[in-house]
């Protein structure tokens, strides 16, 4: 007796002690990347003028470069043990409050809305596509040199990458980005804060959403806002670099949860089905990938004719107007995505070496379609049916880790697709996957502009071409074996759970 109770102390100490270290390692890795924003522009913070009042705000600390680089990788990696760390302590029974997890959550997301925006030039990238709008030009068929051509002195921030491209973003999305630049008028700063407003809005209704939707089930809701909601990785890619990907998922993930039925199979209803293809439209509006979200949502409401055609009404009811008045060039930036893939991008997903080789691919476009293709194929066969009271959700993760991890062209903002859908999944092996390859390609994007010549950008690269490249080749290897084995490696969930426990049986 006395041996079995000295067993279950040790292993509450464990317990305590990974939920410490979990709230250490979110709380200095979120501190660290705090920091630098407020540092202001740097290698990792595009240079911005201050705007005469207001945000965003910030002080400069005249940190050298590789102290900023390297304090974000420390971040990166503090960030990745602490969510783990996290995952293990609540899988372990650790059930801390939420209610102040939720208080530091959105205070960390209102610091960093009014800070400058972070690890990525996107925001300016979003502001001169919104100044063009504003100006009475189409930043489908006109790039920022062009814009700036024509005396537009807000172009000049344009990212060197970008200069010569046109917008590959949905209608929606522009329109955002036009009303940030009304708002913003000539300053560049000021634009980046309202852009950084929708996706901390964005964001933040993610995590008020996945909370109530699994408020009865203490375990998963834990799971759910380290997944999601206190993960630093999410919180600088997504809240301090100002990605519009947030403003795309809060409506996919609102259009996937709409399906929820009563009992599994079920019809969930024309209004239902409606509203599901309103919010999923306007996913696809703002970024052409979440289609995936309406092909996950059909394959449920397959056996439902009514509610799928009333799915499709509910996608074209947003679809045909916004891209009208968009016109013919937002069209056909659907079908030149895959203009921007190139040889190097695929050492995004596949190991540096191959890039050696005599053989490259002449389609590389064609060949990463295919593997998307035969993923998604058996990923839609394998993954086990873990949400039966919200179907959509399996089918729509199915799809969206084929695209996540297959296509050539990826950034870690991207994976916002899979973590949302991903956090509502009951836990397993792949959770560790997805944190674990978030964490270094979040690595490989820590800096925002052009590292100087030298050791530093040496090591740079050296960690993007090749140690990030592994891991996603890895990751790859790891999805597929885990879909092939079904060695899931499920944790045991306590019993009236609002979403049921996992059936593991592959999709019908």
């Amino acid at each position: 007796m006395t041996s079995v109770s000295n067993g279950h102390e040790r292993a509450d100490t464990v317990t305590r002690a990974l939920a410490w270290a979990a709230a250490a390692g979110i709380v200095l890795s979120s501190l660290i990347m705090v920091v630098i924003s407020l540092n202001g522009p740097s290698v990792s913070v595009p240079s911005l003028t201050h705007p005469a009042a207001g945000p965003p705000w910030w002080h400069s600390l005249h940190l050298r470069p590789s102290i900023v680089l390297l304090s974000l990788w420390a971040a990166a990696v503090i960030a990745a043990a602490g969510v783990a760390a996290g995952l293990v302590a609540v899988s372990r029974g650790a059930r801390p409050p939420v209610r102040p997890l939720l208080v530091c959550v959105f205070l960390v997301i209102g610091v960093f809305t009014v800070l400058p925006p972070g690890g990525s030039t996107d925001t300016i990238s979003y502001g001169i596509d919104g100044s063009m709008v504003a100006a009475g030009h189409s930043p489908y068929v006109m790039t920022p040199n062009a814009f700036l051509a024509t005396g537009a002195q807000i172009a000049r921030n344009s990212p060197k990458t970008w200069q010569n491209s046109l917008s590959d973003y949905g209608p929606l999305a522009t329109a955002s980005e036009w009303a940030a630049a009304e708002l913003g008028g000539n300053s560049m700063a000021r634009i980046t804060f309202w852009l950084k407003l929708w996706t901390s809005v964005a964001f933040a209704s993610v995590v008020l959403l996945l909370d109530r939707l699994l408020k009865p089930d203490p375990a998963m809701r834990l799971r759910a806002h380290l997944m999601w909601s206190a993960n630093p990785l999410l919180l600088w890619e997504i809240v301090a670099g100002g990605h519009i990907d947030a403003v795309a998922v809060a409506f996919g993930l609102a259009g996937v949860v709409m399906l929820r039925a009563a009992t599994p199979g079920a019809d969930p209803g024309l209004s239902r089905s409606l509203v599901s293809g309103l919010l999923i439209g306007v996913a696809i509006a703002v970024k052409s990938p979440f289609a995936l979200f309406a092909v996950g949502a059909a394959w449920v409401l397959r056996r439902h004719l009514a509610s799928l055609a009333a799915l499709a009404a509910g996608c074209l009811v947003v679809l045909a107007p916004s891209y009208l008045v968009a016109g013919r060039p937002a069209v056909s930036v659907l079908f030149n995505r895959g203009n921007q893939v190139t040889w190097d991008n695929l050492y995004q997903v596949f190991w540096r070496p191959f890039g050696y080789l005599t053989y490259q691919p002449a389609h590389l476009v064609t060949v990463a379609t295919i593997l998307c293709v035969i993923v998604a194929v058996i990923a839609c066969l394998r993954l086990p049916s873990g949400v039966p009271s919200l179907a959509a959700v399996t089918p729509t993760l199915a799809l969206s880790l084929a695209w996540i991890f297959m296509w050539p062209f990826q950034r870690p903002w991207y994976d916002v697709m899979i973590i949302a859908l991903l956090a509502l999944y009951p836990a397993s092996r792949l959770d560790w996957v997805v944190l674990i390859r978030l964490c270094f390609a979040a690595i490989t994007y820590m800096d925002a502009v052009a590292l100087p010549h030298g050791r530093l950008l040496s090591l740079q690269m050296f960690e993007g071409e090749w140690i990030t490249s592994a891991v996603r080749l890895l990751a790859v290897a790891a999805l597929v074996w885990l879909l092939i084995s079904g060695r899931w490696g499920w944790r045991s969930r306590p019993a009236g759970s609002v979403i049921a426990a996992p059936e593991l049986q592959p999709l019908p």
